[in-house]
């Protein structure tokens, strides 16, 4: 006989009805339902009684579901809070979510949708074992990284859509999975999308799907990203590469949460969490028209920035001896060491690709290595990016910014062309950067 406790619902809304259905729904779940008429009655049930979840209304006779949200937050974080708000408030319910509101519903209530974020609440993992977690895959005990790991263990716990911004190779993509894996969805699928190495022709079927015959080369039914990541959650990587006609169908699946395939006739409903990542100012794009200003505010709901590592360079040492210790694992050689010459060397380097370019680095130089010592020498560090005591490179000597900038990016290119021995494509790739953007570079400056 199973004699676990029912999990506990607060339900707080001064419509009867509205709290009469809640109660017989989730009470057909199996649930125990507490209700509570206004904000005064649900603060003194919260001070009772242990909750597993609160769903309130926006608008309550003695306050607003944003004050309960605040009043959750303060005294019981990991306690989820969903927003029911009315039909249309769309800019209540994104203010909910920046609060630290898990999702929203609209009235009417759907009661699919309503057992849908309910089942998806009582997933989450339990407080204790967030932190360890994200703390075993992103590695760096400074501050930045601090701050970092916090953030993701409350955007874990929530639905909200999330931009992670941050420069080129600096972890956008470990930070995506991270709230996935510690979130309701991580036994769902997690389907990262690169939107810059899309044909813009393919770009529809690629996300919504097509059917047997819609175009040429349509031989067979095929599922787009929306559909693969359903219950899951969907990683738009390089999402400013987006064209401005794929940008307009994105916003309206969103909006809708069901896709329409290529040829077919009928919407698909899709359940789909959207992160999105670019080392673009998506601002920027706004204001120069490359990206709408609606789809903007829909993706933007919460930006989260991932530091770069000039901006953690105590964490230098930690994450060289992590790599050194991959490479010995992949290639079956002793573990080399990084000679204090070289961890110095890498301490004062501005590293413009970040980690990955640290990876690259450390990469050439276990090869080049001898003895198994990774001297300064190994490294092979670009001198225009080196520093002196973790300082800015030497400005005094920099006459033309233009051209000081022109030349970083000529060496960061080249020196990626050479790694991949000239594959255009894999140099695009490890400089996330598209391939339309890559050969425009290349054309710039002369390289082509």
């Amino acid at each position: 006989m199973n004699t676990s406790p029912r999990q506990k619902i607060l339900i707080v809304d001064d419509e009867p009805d509205i709290r009469e259905l809640l109660e017989i729904t989730l009470g057909r779940m199996k649930l125990e339902t507490f209700s509570a008429r206004n904000l005064g009655e649900a603060q003194a049930l919260l001070q009772r009684e242990h909750f597993d979840l609160c769903l309130t209304d926006m608008r309550l006779p003695d306050g607003t579901g944003l004050e309960l949200v605040q009043h959750i937050q303060q005294r019981d974080p990991h306690l989820p809070v969903a927003m029911i708000t009315a039909y249309g408030s769309l800019e209540t319910a994104i203010n909910a979510l920046k609060a630290g509101a898990f999702d929203f519903l609209t009235k009417p209530v759907e009661l699919p949708r309503l057992r849908e974020l309910v089942s998806s609440a009582l997933r989450l993992p339990t407080a204790g074992g967030l932190s360890t977690a994200i703390e075993r895959r992103l590695l760096g005990d400074s501050q930045p990284m601090a701050n970092l790991r916090k953030q993701i263990d409350k955007l874990a716990r929530s639905q909200a859509p999330v931009y992670i911004s941050g420069e080129s190779g600096s972890g956008k993509e470990l930070v995506a999975r991270l709230i996935h894996e510690q979130g309701p969805r991580a036994s769902q699928p997690f389907v990262p999308v690169n939107c810059g190495a899309i044909p813009s022709e393919l770009m529809e079927s690629e996300f919504f799907g097509h059917r047997k015959g819609s175009f040429t080369g349509a031989v067979e039914d095929k599922p787009g990203l929306f559909q693969a990541a359903h219950g899951g959650t969907l990683f738009l990587d390089e999402v400013a590469d987006l064209p401005l006609s794929m940008q307009v169908k994105l916003l309206r699946a969103i909006q809708e949460k069901a896709v329409r395939s290529v040829g077919g006739q009928q919407e698909t409903v899709v359940d789909v969490r959207i992160l999105c990542a670019t080392h673009k100012d998506l601002e920027a794009e706004v204001s120069a028209e490359r990206f709408r200003q609606d789809l903007y505010y829909r993706l933007n709901v919460i930006e989260l920035r991932v530091p770069s590592l000039r901006e953690r360079r105590d964490d230098i040492e930690a994450l060289a001896m992590h790599v050194l210790k991959r490479l010995a694992k992949d290639t079956g050689h002793p573990e080399a060491r990084l000679h204090p010459q070289a961890l110095e060397a890498l301490k004062n380097y501005r590293f413009p690709g970040n980690v990955r370019e640290l990876e690259n680095v450390l990469e050439r130089a276990h090869t080049l290595c001898e003895n198994r010592t990774i001297e300064a020498q190994d490294l092979r560090l670009s001198e225009g990016n080196c520093t002196a005591d973790g300082a800015m490179a030497d400005l005094t000597q920099v006459d033309n910014l233009e051209d000081y900038l022109e030349s970083v990016e000529r060496k960061l290119i080249l020196q990626a062309l050479e790694e991949t021995r000239w594959n255009r494509t894999a140099a695009a790739q490890r400089l996330s950067l598209s391939f339309r953007s890559m050969r425009y570079r290349l054309k710039k400056l002369g390289l082509d």
